[in-house]
């Protein structure tokens, strides 16, 4: 019997899936830099030639990217699966709000499921930290801040499911659900009683997935997401009724002038 001979895999090899592997789970986000190869040398415990090696090779690989002044970043467009012409179709059509708001049930209700099954305390404070911005952006009534703080809290919450699959399809998705959310708060926002509301919502899912109960915070999820999409059609009755008035009283009037 003859034995093939085991190959040791290249020191390049191991760093270039260690990082890859940090990439997919989140852990190097879009536009992080990477820190200096000869920290990474130390930190890896190998020469600064096979960390350069590696770099290179993910660079051909588009996932990192070299900027004027130095420095090595995860590529910004790692995520991007909806070109921009496609995004800005689906965000002028009204129907497909409401195909991506009911779309949203099923991504942040499995979030907030695996959040509260395997979140990590760090999980639980990035989320609790970001369910703070948004208030904080409510007292200044900047709706454009309050819409990006609540992209930053679905992301948190993703990102504590700890399932990479569906981080990188939010994540995918961000532009299209941050403009969602925008469109949404700037209607919510005409009722100060539903702004509370949506914000004790919120409030009540986190401390579902604090507490470790993942059906508690995916059925709370699932009713803010159906109460906000409630709100929205009413707005939207309210506002075509409001359009029938003012058309007739403006017809009335053209008459009167006849």
């Amino acid at each position: 019997m003859t034995y093939q001979r085991i190959r040791q895999p290249k020191l390049s090899d191991v760093i270039e899936q260690e990082l890859e592997r940090l990439i997919v789970e989140g852990t190097l986000a879009p536009g992080q830099q990477l820190p200096p190869e000869r920290e990474l040398a130390k930190q890896f415990e190998v020469s600064r030639p096979s960390i350069r090696e590696a770099i290179q090779r993910l660079e051909a690989k588009r996932l990192l990217t070299r900027r004027q002044g130095g420095g090595t970043f995860v590529s910004e467009h790692i995520w991007t699966s909806f070109s921009d012409p496609l995004l800005n179709l689906l965000a002028s059509h009204s129907e497909t709000q409401l195909d991506l708001l009911e779309a949203r049930h099923a991504l942040e209700g499995i979030a907030a499921y695996f959040a509260a099954l395997r979140g990590t305390e760090a999980d639980f404070a990035r989320i609790v930290s970001t369910l703070e911005s948004i208030s904080d952006e409510q007292t200044a009534q900047n709706i454009e801040a309050e819409a990006a703080a609540v992209m930053a809290f679905l992301v948190a919450l993703t990102e504590a499911a700890h399932n990479v699959v569906l981080l990188h399809i939010v994540r995918s998705l961000a532009p299209l659900l941050e403009q969602n959310v925008l469109q949404n708060l700037k209607l919510l926002h005409r009722r100060e009683e539903v702004v509370v509301k949506v914000s004790k919502h919120r409030a009540n899912i986190v401390d579902a997935i604090v507490s470790g109960q993942p059906e508690q915070a995916r059925e709370m999820c699932h009713a803010h997401l159906a109460y906000i999409e409630e709100t929205l059609l009413d707005l939207s009755r309210e506002e075509s009724r409001r359009e029938r008035s003012l058309r007739r009283i403006q017809q009335g009037n053209n008459s009167s002038t006849t």
